[in-house]
């Protein structure tokens, strides 16, 4: 379980960074692989905890970076480059701050702010979404045995946690939700599974219902479970067949298999049963595996009496300690032993001897020897795991936490992650039947765009998001999506209501990388539609009305004259809330009138086309 893990860890400071390819490693961009958890008490592992300037940013030379109503300065910006997250974000899709425990049906416990009171939550999800990166917190069981599933038997209750759960990711523009409720499989007891199970799966299609209409994730962190017709012991109260159409991930806890006893972390055959069962009844994409940072060490044997010098609880049957995995070779060569890996578990193991002298608690010499074992996971276990997500087309890993690995095995990763990477694509963008960018109200432009591969390769009959993005507007817009020819290419006329900015994007796949071009704006112009009789008996009214499109109320109309060989303003007026205008002229001389009408709407000046009436 995650959160008896926190308590064993030695505490060894250092952050793993995954170490980079040559940049011309076959034009390819890793394939996004890796996500995992950011507990609330390592959030520094991760993200730098980078000081807030005093001053304004017009005050500080350099540049800077801004979150929430802070500034920072351009030497703690490198330091943020140079964070885990930002080093790494080529690889992922998400991260799961581990932040939240549910303590009752209305109430959530923030436990990063208990962690973390001098850095405000706002500042580090700020911070974090520089990077691009998803966020889908998780929400771990903070109650006590059998009371989460007796919420769960309550519809109301069931109820009130959606509705905590939705007020939560959008308080804090989260982009979905991950679910960690541990007590079901490991406090409450098999026992209770047959009724807590049905009450699971409405919850979770109530749920899922909600986040997606909010277009948000559910994802579902959960312990091994394998095919029920085999009858092998596993954790099925978490129904995945069940609730498999409504989730949009599930991270496997494919770890933890050996904890009482020595033995592997999470041998890989167990892996791959487990993958291979949940990948029969979801699409393989919904699948993560998870990695542990972690290894443990356990005590084996015990022969003398120990010293009150030595470590307390020195016992066969012991808790093991739980040490993280980028310390683990220093760890070996304190042990004075040399590591060797398991080919048939894909782990590492080794047994070594402490020694204990020194005296009873009366006083006299004492000795004892204590055997240990320790497995753990290194390289070659990340990169054999990493073989399956490929195997399997799976959505990827999830690591039991970022930054606790050994760096040399994430570097592993990073190569399996090029090696089976998409390849990079280029999208490009442009703006056709327009001046200089410009377009009247209610005419058509045309939008073409292509993609290629970086060597000019056209890519024939991939699907290309049309974005679009009108002023100040916050997030884009997709308002089509239109395959390739076979020249890569795509036309789409448009018309447009407003300004707006369009962008051109392609999604992930297994063989091609995303892709987003360039922007390209578009400024709407203006169009005067003027109505006014075609002849008028001189001396008497002439109505002249029109219409600003788009409908822009408040602004100066002014009907204009030609005489004397140059435009004179002979009426002004000022359009209402439908756009709408009037002017009433009287002309008294017979003879034809030419006549147009000038608008001043948000500072652009559009002139209506000329028009004559005949005066008699």
């Amino acid at each position: 379980m995650r959160r008896s893990l926190k308590l064993a860890l030695v505490l060894i400071i250092g952050v793993s960074v995954f170490q980079g390819l040559p940049a011309n490693a076959a034009d390819k961009q890793p394939r996004k692989i890796v996500t995992g958890w950011i507990p609330y008490y390592s959030v520094k592992t991760v993200m730098p905890f980078i000081k807030k300037l005093p001053t304004l940013p017009t005050a500080t030379p350099g540049p800077t970076v801004t979150c929430e109503d802070n500034e920072y300065s351009a030497e703690d910006i490198s330091l943020l480059d140079h964070s885990y997250l930002f080093m790494n974000k080529d690889l992922m899709k998400e991260v799961m701050p581990f932040w939240y425990s549910l303590k009752s049906p209305t109430l959530i416990r923030d436990d990063y702010t208990t962690a973390n009171p001098s850095w405000p939550i706002s500042d580090t999800l700020c911070l974090m979404r520089k990077t691009g990166l998803k966020i889908i917190p998780t929400i771990t069981d903070g109650t006590s045995k059998l009371v989460l599933a007796g919420y769960l038997a309550n519809a109301k209750q069931r109820t009130s946690i959606v509705n905590s759960i939705i007020n939560l990711v959008d308080k804090n523009s989260f982009d979905g939700i991950d679910l960690d409720f541990e007590g079901f499989a490991f406090v409450d007891g098999n026992t209770t599974w047959s009724k807590t199970a049905p009450n699971w799966i409405l919850f979770i299609k109530e749920l899922s219902t909600a986040l997606h209409a909010h277009q948000k994730i559910l994802s579902i962190s959960a312990p091994y479970a394998f095919d029920p017709a085999e009858k092998v012991k596993g954790y099925t109260v978490y129904s995945w067949a069940a609730i498999a159409s409504d989730i949009d991930r599930l991270r496997i806890m494919s770890y933890d298999y050996s904890v009482s006893k020595p033995g592997p972390i999470g041998p890989i055959s167990w892996v791959e049963k487990t993958v291979k069962y949940a990948t029969t009844i979801m699409p393989s994409s919904k699948i993560y595996i998870g990695l542990p940072g972690y290894g443990r060490d356990w005590i084996t044997s015990v022969s003398g009496k120990c010293p009150i010098s030595a470590p307390p609880g020195l016992t066969v049957g012991a808790k093991a300690a739980t040490f993280k995995t980028n310390y683990a070779t220093a760890k070996a060569t304190i042990d004075n032993a040399t590591p060797t890996f398991d080919a048939t578990t894909s782990e590492v193991t080794y047994s070594y001897i402490q020694n204990f002298n020194g005296l009873t608690a009366k006083g006299a010499a004492t000795s004892c020897t204590v055997g240990r074992t320790v497995w753990y996971q290194n390289e070659r276990s990340y990169s054999e795991r990493m073989n399956l997500v490929a195997k399997y087309n799976l959505g990827g890993s999830s690591l039991w936490t970022l930054g606790m690995e050994d760096p040399i095995a994430t570097s592993a990763i990073r190569s399996f992650a090029v090696a089976i990477g998409p390849a990079t694509v280029v999208s490009s963008l442009v703006i056709d039947d327009t001046t200089n960018k410009n377009v009247f109200y209610g005419g058509v432009f045309t939008i073409r765009g292509s993609v290629t591969l970086v060597d000019k390769t056209p890519i024939a009959a991939m699907p290309i998001n049309v974005e679009m993005k009108h002023d100040g507007d916050a997030d884009w817009k997709t308002i089509a999506q239109v395959a390739t020819l076979e020249d890569g290419s795509i036309t789409l006329p448009i018309t447009i209501a407003s300004n707006a900015t369009f962008r051109l994007s392609t999604a992930e796949s297994e063989s091609y990388a995303e892709s987003i071009s360039l922007e390209e704006k578009v400024v709407l112009l203006s169009r005067v539609y003027v109505e006014r009789p075609t002849s008028v008996q001189h001396g008497q009214p002439m109505i002249v009305k029109g219409t600003l499109l788009p409908q822009i109320s408040g602004q100066k109309a002014v009907l204009q004259k030609f005489q004397s060989k140059k435009w004179q303003n002979i009426g002004s007026s000022s359009t209402g809330s439908a756009g709408e205008f009037s002017f009433n002229f009287t002309e008294f001389k017979k003879g034809v009138v030419k006549m147009r009408v000038i608008v001043n709407a948000n500072g652009q000046q559009t002139i209506s086309p000329q028009f004559s009436v005949v005066v008699r």
